[in-house]
């Protein structure tokens, strides 16, 4: 019995869903754990599907040389519930983005440019290849697998916080000197 109620209420709950073409993210409405609440279909616009924003170049003026342009939930409510989104990276001559990780999976594309790319697995393998087009800066494009996939930036959980310097020490090897150097040029204190 206990069953049958189970799969009678989830055929239920997804029901609307299954012939619910899009949840267009309503930004007025409160967010929860799952993302967007869905704006009511009569307020849907073809705009809430479009965006040109990955047609501009990011600002690349800044330590790393790199500028990110953004098509996220945040950026196109039409993206909301379909657990994808992609940015644009501009990477000037010699920038470099930082060791960073995303709650969700990510593809690049290489469109111009030389660019190293790729990450450590929970063995602490490094799988890393040179890939290229060109030889100008490079222009980059990651697909996630979520319409908000977030990013943490080592160097930024690290230093640009008021976590206490010594701790730090002693939990990456580094001394106190240089750590307090890093929180100074990336706004951290303590």
């Amino acid at each position: 019995m206990i069953s049958i109620f189970f799969m009678f209420s989830l055929i239920l709950s997804s029901s609307y869903a299954a012939v619910q073409d899009f949840c267009v993210a309503d930004y007025k409405a409160p967010t929860s754990p799952a993302g967007y609440a869905c704006k009511n279909p009569s307020d849907v616009k073809v705009d809430d599907f479009v965006y040109s924003g990955l047609g501009v170049p990011g600002n690349i003026s800044n330590l790393s040389k790199v500028g990110i342009s953004a098509a996220l939930v945040a950026q196109v409510p039409g993206l909301n519930g379909l657990g994808l989104s992609m940015v644009r990276a501009d990477l000037e001559v010699g920038g470099v983005f930082p060791l960073h990780t995303h709650r969700a999976s990510e593809a690049i594309l290489i469109a111009e440019g030389k660019v190293i790319a790729g990450f450590i697995a929970s063995d602490n393998k490094a799988y890393v290849k040179n890939l290229k087009k060109g030889s100008t800066p490079a222009l980059v494009y990651a697909v996630f697998s979520s319409d908000d996939p977030g990013v943490q930036i080592l160097q930024n959980a690290l230093f640009q916080n008021d976590f206490q310097t010594e701790l730090i020490a002693k939990t990456t090897l580094l001394d106190t000197a240089e750590i307090k150097k890093l929180k100074a040029l990336l706004g951290g204190t303590n």
